[in-house]
């Protein structure tokens, strides 16, 4: 049921849905011999979880990594810290509705990432309180002022036409903010500047 409501939503906004997986295995034989644009990936998923799929597809070792958006039932799950640790590039609820689903989809396809916005700062500071993780250490090269505030920003959720108007700066002055950031934070996407910086108290001290 899930899956034939993830096809008609992104099919009506004229997406091709190419291939669909009842469990973790077969998704990551066809993600591999598909290479989907993006792949939505439910965490809980028989023989091979969400997790390790998407770590697979995504994460560090993989050679050849593919955008991922996880979906979920619960927006306090560990398990969406750890798909987001694993390399994914966003997630939703399963409830999320057509509009949101279709702007996640654009957004790993460019490169962007697209977290539930009424859950992004709840979820990432809860995690936070957990203490800083083991790749959340100083920089070897520090993060400039305004660099710091497009951080912030982005762990609060905003998009960069938002961060943007807040910081009164130009769109492409955003951009290259965002890359420099992600450059030295060693992130592969902007969620996870977004959990770099909850983890290392950043974004609190915004």
């Amino acid at each position: 049921m899930v899956r034939s409501g993830a096809r008609m939503m992104l099919e009506a906004d004229g997406h091709e849905v190419v291939g669909e997986a009842g469990d973790g295995e077969e998704a990551v034989r066809l993600a591999r011999a598909l290479r989907p644009d993006v792949v939505l990936m439910d965490i809980r998923m028989p023989r091979v979880d969400g997790l390790r799929a998407t770590r697979l597809l995504a994460g560090p070792d993989a050679a050849d990594p593919l955008p991922v958006i996880v979906l979920t039932t619960f927006d306090l799950d560990e398990n969406v810290h750890a798909a987001l640790r694993a390399g994914a590039r966003g997630f939703l609820l399963k409830n999320a509705g057509p509009r949101l689903l279709t702007e996640a989809v654009r957004a790993a396809a460019d490169g962007g990432s697209l977290i539930a916005p009424s859950v992004t700062t709840r979820l990432l500071e809860h995690f936070a309180t957990t203490g800083p993780s083991a790749g959340g250490g100083r920089l070897v090269d520090p993060l400039t002022d305004r660099e710091s505030e497009v951080v912030r920003a982005v762990a609060s959720g905003d998009t960069n036409p938002e961060i943007a108007e807040r910081l009164v700066i130009s769109l492409s002055t955003v951009k290259v903010h965002v890359a420099a950031a992600q450059r030295k934070i060693g992130a592969r996407n902007r969620t996870e500047v977004a959990v770099w910086a909850w983890e290392t108290g950043l974004a609190r001290r915004g």
